[in-house]
């Protein structure tokens, strides 16, 4: 028995898991046919699912762009998910070879092949943790000993919040780890919302992902916004995340399509 396959079997591969999904999405192959079968009942319910997905990428990697022009050199990127193209590591390096990232994620997969990947690279962590508990992600080896939270820290909180069903506890989170933050650090935050989507395809997505291992709640926008209490959102403010900061224009029925908002604030 390989090592991989001796791993596995401490996965659930039984259930659909968000992070595998998502993977499917935007066309990895660390998934699973439970995950692939989920990620197709997903479309039906959704049809831009696979929009979503891809918009949100595109928005992270401007993200990171924007705040390596900006100075930060950190970053903790909560909710990592599965190692594909256009991770944080890459693109910050690209502008910064010192930059410093600490990947998060609570599922086995994400991380298992997070570090296979990650293997004998310099300044880059993976942490197998629960972002619902901050105390456990902050005081981890591979974010304590990395990241120093006395100089500017860029949390990023990309495509997973909706995974944090309750509102007052999504809120409360990011406070939690704004709080371990100095000035001029920044939050990175997109979240799904109904822009494009109608009522019952809201309605059936979330019944889809139901039945997976990570159950997911659409906010719109006047929802998000207390996330991102304490912060000064830095312009153009909290947009579909197809319309902060395009490198080309977007056609107007992709911004819609994208169903995800997205902000990138500073903290003074």
């Amino acid at each position: 028995m390989t090592d991989y396959e001796d791993f596995l079997r401490g996965v659930d591969v039984t259930r659909p898991n968000a992070a595998r999904m998502y993977d499917y999405y935007l066309g990895g192959s660390a998934n699973f046919e439970v995950d692939r079968k989920a990620a197709e009942e997903g479309k039906a319910a959704l049809p831009d699912a696979t929009i979503y997905a891809r918009a949100n990428r595109a928005f992270l990697v401007r993200a990171v762009r924007y705040l390596c022009n900006a100075g930060i050199d950190q970053f903790l990127d909560l909710g990592s998910g599965i190692p594909t193209k256009g991770n944080v590591h890459e693109i910050a390096h690209q502008l910064n070879p010192a930059a410093r990232v600490a990947y998060v994620d609570i599922e086995p997969v994400a991380v298992s092949h997070a570090r296979r990947m990650l293997e004998g690279k310099q300044n880059v962590t993976i942490t197998q943790a629960d972002i619902r508990r901050p105390q456990d992600v902050l005081s981890a080896p591979g974010v304590a000993g990395l990241l120093d939270f006395d100089r500017p820290v860029a949390v990023l909180a990309v495509a997973i919040l909706p995974f944090v069903v309750d509102d007052e506890e999504a809120i409360n989170l990011v406070a939690e780890y704004r709080n371990k933050c100095v000035s001029g650090s920044y939050l990175v935050l997109s979240h799904i919302s109904q822009l494009a989507a109608t009522a019952e395809q809201v309605t059936a997505a979330e019944e889809v992902m139901s039945r997976t291992t990570t159950p997911v709640r659409w906010r719109s926008a006047d929802r998000i916004t207390p996330m991102l209490a304490g912060y000064r959102v830095v312009p153009p403010g909290l947009v579909p995340v197809t319309q902060w900061r395009p490198d080309t224009q977007v056609p107007p029925d992709l911004v819609s399509r994208s169903n995800a908002f997205g902000a990138v604030a500073v903290l003074p």
